[in-house]
Parts: C-alpha cells; structure tokens; sequence
C-alpha cells in the first residue's frame, strides 16, 4: 500500500512547466488539483445559482443566467489562484502582469462594471420589471425589456429610451405600477365667481363617470381646492386601469368639461387685471 502511496506522489511530483531561473513549477499534482478545485467549484455555483432562481420566473432566470456566467468566470480565476498558491506554486510572478492589467481594466471598464451590478441588483431584488410604467428624467414610459448593463423604456411617443441600469441605483426612481397598474390621475379646472358649485361639482362628477376609461371603484371625486385670484379653483380626481394612456383621458375629459360648462353656462375664467391711471397734477 505504501509502494502504491510512493508511486502516486512519484508521479504528482512529476514537472510539466519548470523554465529556468523561474520560482514556477507546474506539476501533474498541481493541475489535478486545479481540475479538482473547479469540478468542485462548478458543483457549488450550480446549487447556488438553483437556490437563488428557484422563485424567478423564466425570463428573469434567462437573464440570471447571463449573469451567473460573469460571476462564475470570475469565481474560476479566484479558484485557480488559490489553488496554485496552497499547492506550493509561487504564484508572484504571474499575479504582477495580471494586477496591473486588472488595474487598467477597472478604470477603464468602472462603469460598465457599475450597470452591470446594478443590473443584477434590479433583476434579483425584482424593484423593477418588464410592463412597469416609470419615470426617469421627466420622461415617462414602459420598460420592455431589463438586460445585464441597460434597461430599455418605450416612451408614450413610441420612442425607445436606453437607460443605463446605474441611474436606477444612484437617481430617484418613480415607478407608478409598483403597487400595481391602477393608478390616480386629475385634471384642474377655475370657474368665474359666482357660480353655482354644487352644479360644478355635479357636472365635473358627470363628465368623468362618463368616459368609458374610468374605473367606477374606486369612486372619483372633487375638491373646492382654492379661492384663486381670478377663479373659483376645483380639482376633480379619478382611478384609470392603466396611467400609459393617462394625458390621452385627460384631454377628453377638458373637452367634456368645457362642452358641459358651456351648456350650462358656467364660464372658465382667464386672470384679469384694472389698470387705474392716476394723473399726474401740473
């Protein structure tokens, strides 16, 4: 048994890379070990990546995938060097080249690393997905897709806004579905002085019960919001199903507003100012 032990250590010890005036010797022991360590290593970031995606849906483990293989990459090299380093191996003269070129590459690629990492943090703390509506640099649209370094935004005007996902980290974020699609809009409207305010009220209540796009529960109202300097200012309030089409359902109720004020004779007033003209004594 001890003759078989020898003879296995025989050939462990056996040089595959000793160059002269070299600290490195690379031996059969050294790379089965380094085979050994990543063989294990596989098996952990496969268990690992099946506990963390075990609740995602089938896109977000599409894109969890994407990102598994960036980190399993790195996770290899770290694996690699410390074999090496515990298997004997003075690992000094190939960590120079590389820690200097690991410098360069940081700088260089320091923002394509911090989207990247944002990216993973949107699509595992799941603060944002595909059909939220949102708001980002006072504009406003719906994500269609959420990728490893950018998140892509389709604007009520059909355009496609390309956010780096490191915005979504370091900027405030207004996300109206967050709490789901159904959200609160209003339009504002002044009346003269004068006039008749519970035939407002009705009429305004009127106007959005009306419109096919508002949701009956919960129920619109008003608000008396304010004695303004040249009107009578009221807001009335309602639930639409989805807040995308939102400026579309707020022109249609002003033109109702306007049709029904006018019928009923109801005026909406601009500011007025009296100029007095003092004249000046001789």
């Amino acid at each position: 048994m001890n003759e078989i032990i020898d003879s296995i250590k025989e050939i462990l010890a056996v040089k595959i890379y000793s160059p002269k005036d070299s600290p490195v010797d690379i031996t059969i022991g050294v790379i089965v070990a380094v085979v050994i360590a990543l063989l294990a290593t596989n098996l952990v970031l496969k268990l690992v990546r099946k506990l963390i995606t075990r609740r995602f849906n089938s896109g977000d483990k599409n894109k969890f995938f994407s990102i598994f293989q960036f980190v399993k990459y790195i996770a290899y090299i770290l694996v690699i060097i410390f074999t090496l380093d515990t298997s004997g191996v003075n690992i000094t003269v190939l960590i120079a080249p590389f820690a200097a070129l690991a410098v360069g590459l940081g700088f260089a690629l320091q923002q394509l690393f911090q989207d990247i990492m944002s990216g993973i943090l949107i699509i595992t703390d799941k603060s944002l997905h595909v059909g939220d509506i949102i708001e980002v640099d006072d504009k406003i649209g719906r994500v269609v897709s959420i990728n490893l370094r950018t998140t892509r935004v389709e604007t009520r005007g059909g355009r496609v806004l390309i956010v780096p996902n490191h915005k979504f980290m370091s900027d405030p974020l207004f996300n109206w579905t967050q709490n789901g699609n159904t959200i609160r809009d209003d339009v504002k409207v002044g009346v003269a002085y004068g006039s008749d305010v519970k035939l407002v009220e009705k009429l305004l209540l009127k106007c959005v019960y009306e419109h096919p796009g508002i949701l009956e529960f919960p129920e619109p109202f008003v608000l008396f919001e304010n004695f303004g300097d040249s009107s009578l200012d009221f807001g009335v309030y309602f639930y639409i199903p989805d807040g995308f089409p939102a400026p579309r359902v707020r022109s249609e109720i002003r033109f109702e507003i306007d049709k029904k004020f006018r019928e009923n004779n109801i005026s909406i007033p601009f500011p007025q100012r009296d100029v007095h003209i003092i004249p000046q004594g001789e």
